[in-house]
């Protein structure tokens, strides 16, 4: 037996056997707990790291063209269910795990001490995540979307809070008529195709009889409904800017990539099915169409928002908007500087929601009193026998040591995200935008874009702008015109995490060039649906080393 043969499930397998663990441990021995979850989420990014490096060509040996394939209880597809590794899944999985570690250290100072089974619901939501990435299977995607939207109903609702309550539940409401589509559409699709393995699907569906092929489409639509509620896809999306301004600071964080499940599903459905022959809506001209609607509709609430929650909430629909857009203009040269704009759009917004969660400590008061900068309370200590910060809450409660000239770090991370989020010099936000602009404009030149898609560079272009002014707007209220503000004591714990994931997007641009051409390997195998056909369909169990 290989010595990966059973990495892929690793992944899944870590924060289910994490989370179950950390449910025998009483709330009390925190530290305990904490290590085991914190162990647990670097065990999940070093798998992931490996993950990525064996789908690259520097290991070509181990799997047939860089996609592994991992049987479940050594059934072949599509008998079977099958975890599959290619070098996108492996990138999403790494993204998770990245983003999810400074999260936990994050929460650690004081977040995960405010409500019960943090922890647990934490790796519950990365076992969710993890496994929609792998699953080769749209039955267990969508037993994947319900782990994570599962764990996500308890931290979104981590605090309590009226406000949170009010907009936790709007987010329970509409995940679950998402389900109910998604299940529906399932149901439709396998009564015509008889499979819901990803890649038998894209060999059969072509064989549709005509008399079926209505229902069959109708189901795919149904489905991908479903798809583009999670992606935030505009008019679905109106329940996403309160939620993520209500969700505490590192919930929101983490809730940065969730939108990207709904792409990615996207992404890798309608490329199985033919792309622009795919029934809509995953067809590219009703992507493009959608993804242009939603980059707008971000737009307009950037300028209009007034508190900063919000906005970073509408820079993630933003971010959406513009990878759909990408998707569907049907330019397969778009796709690589679109996952580089992803990457680093994820990990800007997952550093600016813990920020806002520092930057709200400095008015004076309560958290709660903040109503003209976040009406949304970042957490209600009450219901749990804790005092308000602003009240007689004691500081030494808090994890950690206070980091001297809070200020101006908050200022100087508050200008970093700032700079990314809306693509600006020299930090990789705008590598990213500046390599997807450049490539519009090749494939207008070339004939593979129409002329009309100078509107997605024109949209993309006003983003930009957009977010500039709204952000700028409110850094001068936080950080300059406030005469109401006080110095809140940061602690290392807290500013740690946010300066990691700000170190990484800096990384990002020193090393864009090889991280350009690994994601372009990425977009390489993703449109050619022909490999991921033949490494799920043509490898028998025996292949992968299992008995």
């Amino acid at each position: 037996m290989t010595p990966w043969a059973h990495l892929p499930a690793l992944p899944i397998v870590l924060p289910l056997v994490t989370g179950a663990a950390l449910l025998l441990f009483p709330e009390s021995q925190r530290r305990v707990r904490e290590s085991i979850a914190l162990l647990s989420t670097l065990a999940q990014l070093a798998v992931a790291l490996g993950l990525m490096w064996l789908t690259t060509d520097a290991v070509p040996h181990v799997w047939h063209q860089g996609i592994g394939v991992y049987p479940i209880s050594a059934w072949p597809a599509p008998y079977g269910i099958v975890l599959v590794v290619d070098r996108l899944s492996a990138l999403m999985v790494a993204l998770s795990a990245i983003l999810a570690l400074p999260a936990l250290l994050y929460s650690v100072a004081r977040w995960e001490r405010v409500g019960v089974h943090y922890l647990p619901l934490s790796q519950f939501l990365l076992m969710g995540l993890n496994g929609a990435f792998l699953t080769g299977d749209l039955f267990n995607l969508f037993v994947f979307f319900e782990v994570l939207l599962a764990a996500s109903y308890g931290l979104m609702l981590h605090g309590s809070g009226p406000a949170r309550v009010k907009a936790g539940l709007q987010y329970i409401v509409v995940n679950l008529v998402a389900s109910l589509l998604f299940l529906t559409g399932l149901a439709l699709i396998y009564g015509i195709a008889g499979t819901l393995n990803m890649a038998d699907l894209s060999v059969r569906w072509s064989t549709i009889a005509a008399t079926d092929r209505g229902l069959f489409d109708a189901g795919v639509a149904i489905m991908a409904i479903a798809f583009l509620v999670k992606a935030g896809t505009w008019p679905l999306n109106f329940w996403l800017p309160p939620a993520y301004a209500a969700a505490g600071a590192p919930v929101a964080a983490v809730f940065s990539i969730m939108t990207k499940v709904g792409v990615y599903a996207v992404l890798r459905l309608s490329v199985l099915l033919g792309d622009a022959a795919a029934p809509a809506p995953l067809a590219g001209e009703w992507l493009y169409y959608g993804g242009l609607a939603t980059l707008v509709f971000g737009i307009v609430g950037l300028v209009g928002s007034q508190q900063l929650s919000r906005l970073i909430g509408f820079v993630v629909i933003v971010s959406s908007g513009t990878l759909l857009a990408a998707v569907g203009s049907g330019a397969q040269n778009l796709t690589a500087p679109a996952l580089f704009y992803m990457v680093s759009s994820v990990l800007a917004t997952g550093a600016f929601f813990m920020l806002n969660g520092m930057t709200e400590r400095t008015r004076t008061g309560s958290v709660t009193d903040m109503a003209d900068v976040a009406p949304m309370p970042a957490v209600s200590y009450r219901a749990f026998d804790i005092d308000e910060p602003g009240d007689s809450y004691s500081r030494e409660e808090e994890v950690g040591v206070a980091i001297p000239a809070a200020m101006a770090f908050l200022g100087l991370a508050f200008v970093f995200c700032v700079l990314l989020v809306t693509g600006l010099p020299p930090l990789s936000g705008f590598v990213g935008k500046f390599a997807l602009l450049s490539s519009i404009v090749q494939a207008m030149n070339t004939g593979e874009l129409p002329p009309t898609s100078w509107a997605l560079l024109v949209a993309v272009l006003a983003g930009g702008l957009a977010g500039l002014i709204a952000l700028s707007r409110i850094g001068i209220r936080l950080f300059w015109s406030s005469t109401e503000r006080t110095t809140p004591r940061l602690r290392f714990i807290e500013a740690g995490p946010v300066a990691f994931l700000l170190l990484l997007t800096m990384a990002l641009t020193a090393y864009a060039g090889p991280m350009m051409n690994y994601l372009q390997s990425a977009a390489q195998t993703l449109h050619d649906p022909q490999m991921y056909i033949e490494a799920v369909l043509a490898q028998p169990a025996a292949a992968v080393g299992l008995p």
